[in-house]
């Protein structure tokens, strides 16, 4: 993987900045769609950037940081998107072993900074496992 987009609400930005710079210090290429601080804005533009760009192929995953991870809501709308709330490692890697989510979304105010940037680490060194599991993606996608 080369690329990767990433987008914050007001509520996840400052994980958003300590994200890009881990991320980045893989040599991973992370494209940035907002916001640029923590003033009050509304999620679903900056999510739906994130989406949009993995739906279309610009970018194989997206990360999106809000408060609660719940703005995973809006990605899971647009065809092709696979958005997994995680929350610690583990569920990270099932997102991507068991769902092959080519999404994720955290909460900035549900764990650390230390936390996120493991599950962050577990989603991306994780391989879908196919199988069973591909059954199930063909059955959410038809």
């Amino acid at each position: 993987m080369t690329s990767l987009a990433i987008a914050s609400d007001h509520a996840g930005f400052a994980y958003k900045g300590v994200l890009v710079r881990h991320i980045e210090s893989k040599g991973i290429q992370v494209e940035d769609f907002g916001t640029d601080s923590e003033a009050p804005v509304d999620y679903p533009a900056f999510i739906r950037a994130v989406a949009q760009a993995v739906a279309t192929g610009r970018h194989r995953f997206g990360i999106f940081v809000g408060g609660s991870g719940n703005e995973a809501i809006v990605a899971n709308r647009l065809r092709g998107i696979r958005c997994a709330v995680v929350w610690n490692e583990r569920t990270a890697r099932l997102a991507r072993e068991h769902g092959d989510c080519n999404m994720i979304a955290l909460g900035q105010r549900q764990m650390s900074s230390e936390e996120a940037v493991a599950a962050v680490d577990a989603w991306l060194s994780a391989d879908f496992h196919g199988g069973r599991h591909q059954r199930r993606i063909d059955s959410i996608d038809a």
